[in-house]
């Protein structure tokens, strides 16, 4: 059976994912400067403003401490104390802005950043409670400075590092400038090298805690609370996100979940058809090779469904099995596309190697499709039925392609069966 052309990637699926690096988080930014800048939104919702900080907090102390975010709560307790230490020693009077502002401008940035770049070590356990001690130490170091040693403090805060016309119209001197400076840097790398959702939040949440800080006027209220329970809120955002994906994302092969295929299915209307699928003698690659071979088989694997043609969606079913959906077509209409797919896997080169890790020289087997090595023979059978008279519900369907998976696996594999 010829072989289909291969997908092309339409120029608004880039566009979309440019523009998803920034949603929520730049949405929520945007709305905060609007409703700073603009004179009737505030008189709208000022009676609201004052509750809005209040809701962040108790929405991020709940959603962290029932998922187990430790460090939300930390970013949290980090940007509160510094929001109250504002309002009672810089906004009110305005006499020891020349410490605590700026020492609150070195430390913050730095303290989000660290929080990213570390792992989730719970709240009260060892690693959490030094968090908390170091935070709390922090802040009696500030005390101390502002009221020891306040001129030579205000010196080394306020000295000289940066052209003044590049942020003159900010609140915050050279130091603490840099410090946001050197945080963005650290974000940016962390996300080029291992990206993950919780590093993007706090690397978004970095504007409006930079913009907090930089309106900050004494003796005036300004939106500095606002901007940092903004920074605040993208951060509780991320944490519904991650959520959102533990339960409707695969985190192995990053295909959507069964929870989100039985979501889909109950969605369609009209006709439509399930293709099952599930990788000959899975059992047979995790014995011999071992089960760190079998889970980059099943990465490969997804990868290549995910390309799909014929407008199917694929989903990670379970183990070894996948699905594929194509919504408004019969199965005869994708007989052809599944035919090219399972031709794709089989032509494909699945070559192990084995790679040695610097430093350790310890040996380790790595999957590739190119190059030399030993190569793994890998196919997939599958199973195919569609919405009819006979199979009206998606659950029918679903079994329907089951049983055609079986009698392609009973057939000899590698094959597509209705």
């Amino acid at each position: 059976m010829p072989r289909a052309a291969p997908q092309e990637t339409h120029p608004y699926e880039a566009v979309w994912k440019v523009l998803s690096y920034g949603l929520p988080e730049a949405p929520i930014i945007v709305a905060a400067l609007l409703y700073t800048h603009t004179d009737w939104l505030q008189e709208v919702l000022g009676r609201l403003a004052p509750f809005y900080p209040y809701a962040v907090f108790g929405a991020g102390v709940l959603l962290g401490w029932r998922f187990h975010r430790s460090r939300l709560l930390f970013a949290l307790l980090v940007v509160t104390l510094a929001d109250r230490t504002l309002v009672h020693f810089v906004l009110a009077h305005g006499a020891r802005d020349r410490v605590v502002l700026q020492a609150i401008g070195v430390l913050l940035p730095l303290n989000l950043a660290a929080l990213s770049l570390t792992a989730e070590r719970g709240v009260l356990t060892p690693p959490g409670l030094a968090r908390f001690a170091l935070i709390l130490g922090q802040l009696v170091l500030v005390a101390i400075l502002d009221r020891q040693a306040p001129a030579a403090t205000a010196a080394l805060l306020h000295a000289r590092l940066l052209p003044q016309w590049l942020f003159a119209w900010s609140s915050l001197a050279d130091p603490a400038l840099l410090a946001f400076l050197v945080a963005g840097g650290l974000f940016a790398a962390a996300q080029l090298t291992s990206p993950t959702q919780t590093g993007r939040s706090f690397a978004w949440a970095l504007i409006p805690t930079f913009l907090g800080l930089s309106t900050v006027r004494p003796g005036s209220p300004g939106f500095t609370t606002f901007y940092l329970a903004t920074g605040a809120l993208i951060l509780i955002v991320a944490v519904v996100e991650a959520s959102y994906h533990m339960a409707y994302q695969d985190s192995l092969t990053g295909l959507p979940a069964r929870r989100a295929l039985n979501e889909a299915l109950l969605r369609l209307g009209g006709s439509y058809t399930v293709a099952m699928l599930d990788v000959d003698h899975f059992k047979r690659i995790n014995d011999r090779h071992g089960h760190d071979v079998g889970d980059q088989v099943l990465k490969m694997i997804a990868a290549k469904l995910a390309q799909v043609s014929g407008g199917g969606k694929a989903y990670r079913y379970g183990g070894e099995e996948f699905a594929v959906i194509f919504a408004g077509r019969g199965a005869e209409e994708c007989l052809r596309d599944l035919e090219s797919l399972r031709q794709t896997v089989e032509d494909t080169r699945f070559i192990l190697r084995a790679r040695f890790r610097s430093k350790k020289k310890r040996k380790e087997k790595v999957l590739t499709d190119r190059g030399p090595g030993e190569r793994v023979p890998v196919t997939i059978s599958v199973g195919v039925a569609e919405k009819n008279e006979r199979h009206t519900k998606w659950d029918q369907v679903v079994k329907a392609a089951d049983r055609a998976l079986y009698r392609a696996k009973e057939g000899g594999r590698n094959q597509v069966q209705t």
